[in-house]
């Protein structure tokens, strides 16, 4: 099922970096196949010379590099799954880091006006543009990794399907509320504007709340807080719940061990922010004892047929295994390149279909602007919780 990808037959690839492009014969593109344009940042003029010599030892990737790399073989696959079933599609491939074009110049081709979809592995600082882009073409874009909409209104074209802090901090809400409504809810926090955004954003949800609202105890601790600081705030004789108002990794990480050290005696459970899905140390010694939770929009168990076939290719032809961004850009690609082979020009009104399924459950809905009650753009809010415990994944919700 996924060969390592050469030319396929029916699913045309433009690699469009170094000012080179490679087109297919005239009769073929005759047939008017649909067209993908995929952006990410490839930088393939920092990896290569201008001879094509790579500029690296071999077998040495600089971790700046992983990330579009990684979401870029996750679209090569796709694809040559794609080509399997005998798709007709092109896909225009742009390294949003080429040295000879920038952004705005690959956004303003002629040719990416006769684009059908846009996939963009983007920063945020490029929200903006791939948004303005897909409002004035009429032209659907899958935002697929920055959570954050840049103050995008009234754009029907537009998808994040990484959720925003505000729809992030009302999940996490509805969860405490779904799951700790009787339970003593304290709320440990930093000082600084970050931590000030999710303290307003618990509170925002908390007054629209159609439920009870919680009553939340927010607690500021210092940057080198201590067991004590947090021990003056619990009850030994019942459990409480002890939510991260961080958005800080290293904040996280130090909540969550020093409440661990201490939860023979304070029976208590942890929730924590969506930035913890980067944590990779909840399976040490140290964070061993209490429930240790957090949402995350994207979750992929890999015991799948798809997800196994990924890692055995990788497993036989990279001696690696993949990262979680080759199983994006896998999933956004198939999912939506077989949602626009099928409604063709009606895929403007199909991005919330959830036909094509592939790991994750996506719950793309409209945003839908409370001052104008017009739609702004369409965001994923479906959210996974998973539940850690003594190292291991106890549960996802």
């Amino acid at each position: 099922m996924h060969k390592h990808l050469q030319r396929p037959a029916s699913v045309f690839i433009y690699l469009i970096t170094l000012g080179c492009l490679a087109f297919a014969p005239a009769s073929e593109l005759a047939a008017q196949k649909q067209k993908i344009a995929v952006f990410a940042p490839l930088y393939l003029d920092s990896a290569f010379d201008g001879s094509n010599s790579y500029r690296y030892p071999k077998n040495t990737f600089p971790k700046f590099i992983n990330p579009g790399l990684e979401f870029y073989e996750g679209v090569q696959l796709a694809i040559d799954s794609l080509n399997e079933e005998g798709a007709e599609l092109e896909m225009f491939i742009y390294d949003t880091r080429s040295s000879s074009e920038n952004l705005q110049e690959q956004l303003a081709k002629p040719i990416m006006a006769d684009m059908d979809l846009v996939i963009a592995h983007c920063s945020a600082s490029e929200v903006r543009s791939f948004a303005d882009f897909g409002l004035k073409n009429n032209i659907p874009v899958i935002n697929t990794t920055v959570p954050n909409d840049a103050g995008a209104a009234g754009n029907p074209y537009f998808v994040l399907l990484n959720p925003t802090l505000k729809t992030q901090c009302e999940g996490i809400y509805q969860y405490a509320q779904k799951y700790f409504a009787a339970t003593p809810i304290i709320v440990f926090r930093r000082k600084g504007a970050s931590d000030d955004m999710v303290k307003n954003l618990l509170e925002e949800y908390s007054k629209s709340t159609t439920a009870t609202p919680l009553k939340f105890k927010y607690v500021e601790l210092p940057d080198s807080f201590n067991v004590n600081q947090l021990r003056a705030h619990l009850d030994s004789t019942k459990k409480s719940l002890c939510v991260a108002g961080s958005l800080d990794m290293n904040f996280g990480r130090r909540l969550s061990a020093q409440l661990a050290s201490i939860y023979k005696r304070y029976p208590l459970t942890i929730l924590g922010m969506p930035t913890w899905d980067g944590i990779r140390e909840f399976t040490r010694p140290e964070f061993k004892g209490p429930e240790i939770i957090y949402s995350t929009p994207f979750y992929n168990a890999k015991t799948d047929k798809v997800s196994q076939a990924i890692l055995t290719h990788f497993s036989t032809y990279m001696y690696a295994r993949p990262s979680d961004m080759v199983f994006r850009g896998y999933e956004v690609t198939w999912k939506y390149a077989k949602l626009l082979a099928q409604y063709k020009q009606d895929i403007a009104s199909n991005l919330g279909n959830k036909q094509h399924r592939v790991f994750t459950d996506y719950d793309v809905q409209p945003v839908i602007n409370k001052r104008t009650a017009t739609l702004d753009y369409f965001e994923n809010k479906k959210l996974y919780f998973l539940k850690w415990q003594d190292g291991l994944i106890k549960a996802v919700y």
